[in-house]
């Protein structure tokens, strides 16, 4: 039983209700809180004390028909953004008045839930890129060659694309937060296996299958918080916040993983890194208890968390039929996202797994060296992805048209890397340094997609966002399985890196850009209704 205690602003006095309010009473009424004509009031929830009691039935008309159901659901998704700022001010006068340490907990709870996701994402690169490193005295203790050495890293990428649009549907069905929880889990463990069946080729490409399994989730319950929590004017700094946590990773895997390697063994990122992931796990069941899983269980789907499980899925549109899969496939803009995904990805998956083999075998550096340099595109990559993301929701609070702001963007993440790879792939007699340089920065200008491609799916669809993620990133996953073993390949036929790392990645970039400066939009589109 909840006692509810009404204390007007500024006042001394409380006030209490004895019956429900009717309708002329109620004014500027919308979920979760309610407005009064009289003066301000504060709501404390206070189980200790008896102050009234009151009993209330409330009797709810439903209809039996999906398409109530369906309306029902947009109209409560539409309210779950504007309800957000409000409660955000309400939890935040609770959390003055009960103290202000930590200093965490005076943070508006969108925050909270961006940040979390963020660090999440900062341990999946860095699980990501450890192989990356790894991968060098593996081969020499395991005697690969460059094409095994693909087909490891690449086995990564199938657990990858196979999750993408289960990830996608689950986010919708349970929530973001809760779908991210266990793909951390997963990830981590499977990293920690890792070193115990090294040598069992069969069992290492498993693991790391099941670590793409975990990653692969992942975006997709991103993309569902921020959809459902993080308002159009926001959006693109969440965005870049919560993916360029991928870029610190990066950063971190590459800095801290050479030394590890050089003075306790190969095997020991597996664990450490891996051990990250559990803690991380383990940290945010506490957090669960506060006030982000509040916040979290708000935005979810399901609504109401006395909801069962069973209605949820009912009331919020979550099985595969109800998904408009032909809707999704008819719209040009879709497929715009859907091959600009698979051409940013090729350039990104091939240069992910094999700039520290590059750079050791061109520049002649050791292990440590050749992973200090690789570090430089994604250090460089966190800069610039605050400066786009703060110059997109510049233009689109000053009143540009959003899908102009997304096609100039993803322009120039494909361009930028286009031009200095292809700068790069030339005879020019560049020493290498200049070459890192040039690398460096086209690398770090495509963080421009942030404030690009992967805002659209929200900007299109805040609903579906979740699924259309998963949809695109299945197929951006393809590079990671094809490209990154397809690269070993034409290296170990042509021994030559502008053949089999840069030709395919400068296709892609300048195909890509095409498309989407034709077909690429941002407008909203009612897919339930097409359907």
């Amino acid at each position: 039983m909840t006692i509810i205690t009404l204390k007007p602003h500024n006042s001394k006095s409380s006030c209490f209700f004895t019956q429900p309010q009717t309708q002329n009473q109620i004014t500027n009424s919308h979920n979760p809180f309610i407005k009064t004509t009289f003066q301000r009031f504060h709501f404390h929830f206070t189980p200790s004390k008896l102050i009234h009691r009151t009993k209330q039935r409330t009797v709810v008309s439903c209809s039996n028909t999906q398409q109530d159901i369906k309306e029902t659901h947009n109209k409560l998704s539409k309210t779950k953004i504007n309800a957000l700022s409000d409660l955000d001010d309400d939890v935040e006068l609770e959390q003055h008045l009960s103290g202000n340490w930590p200093s965490w907990k005076n943070l508006p709870l969108r925050y909270k839930l961006i940040g979390t996701t963020s660090l999440a994402f900062v341990i999946c690169n860095m699980d990501k890129v450890n192989l990356s490193i790894a991968i060098i005295p593996m081969s020499h203790q395991f005697g690969w060659n460059s094409s095994t050495a693909g087909l490891v890293q690449s086995s990564f990428f199938w657990g990858y694309a196979l999750s993408q649009l289960p990830g996608g549907w689950l986010a919708k069905i349970f929530g973001g937060r809760n779908v991210l929880v266990v793909g951390v889990l997963i990830w981590s463990v499977a990293t920690a296996l890792v070193p115990f069946l090294a040598g069992y080729m069969p069992g290492l490409i498993l693991t790391r299958i099941l670590v793409g399994i975990g990653e692969g989730v992942s975006p997709s319950a991103a993309t569902d918080l921020i959809a459902r929590s993080i308002p159009l004017e926001e959006r693109s700094r969440a965005v870049a916040f919560v993916f360029g946590g991928l870029s610190v990773g990066s950063v971190l895997g590459l800095l801290f993983a050479p030394p590890l390697i050089q003075s306790i063994g190969w095997e020991s990122v597996f664990y450490i890194f891996g051990l990250l992931g559990i803690a991380w796990f383990i940290g945010f069941q506490f957090l669960e208890e506060g006030e982000t899983r509040l916040a979290a269980e708000s935005f979810s789907p399901q609504g109401n968390m006395t909801q069962s499980w069973q209605t949820s899925l009912k009331e919020m549109n979550s099985s595969l039929k109800d998904v408009p899969w032909k809707a999704f496939f008819q719209s040009r803009a879709v497929w715009a996202m859907i091959y600009a995904h698979f051409c940013g990805s090729w350039g990104h998956y091939t240069c992910l797994s094999w700039l520290p083999t590059y750079f050791s075998q061109e520049l002649d550096l050791n292990l440590t060296e050749a992973a200090w340099v690789s570090i430089l595109p994604p250090l460089a990559s966190i800069f610039v992805t605050s400066i786009a993301s703060q110059l997109a929701d510049s233009l689109i609070s000053k009143g540009v048209e959003t899908t102009t702001v997304r096609k100039i963007c993803q322009s120039i993440a494909f361009l930028s890397p286009a031009l200095c790879m292809t700068l790069a792939s030339l005879d020019l007699g560049l020493p290498p340094w200049e070459m890192v340089g040039l690398l460096t920065g086209g690398l770090a200008l495509s963080s421009f997609a942030l404030s690009g491609l992967y805002c659209t799916h929200q900007d299109i669809s805040p609903e579906y966002a979740s699924i259309l993620l998963g949809i695109t990133n299945t197929v951006g996953a393809v590079p990671g399985i094809v490209g990154v073993a397809l690269t070993g390949y034409l290296l170990d036929m042509t021994h030559s890196w502008s053949i089999s790392l840069y030709a395919p990645s400068i296709f892609f970039y300048l195909s890509g850009t095409a498309v989407w400066l034709v077909f690429a939009s941002s407008k909203p589109q009612s897919f339930s209704e097409e359907n």
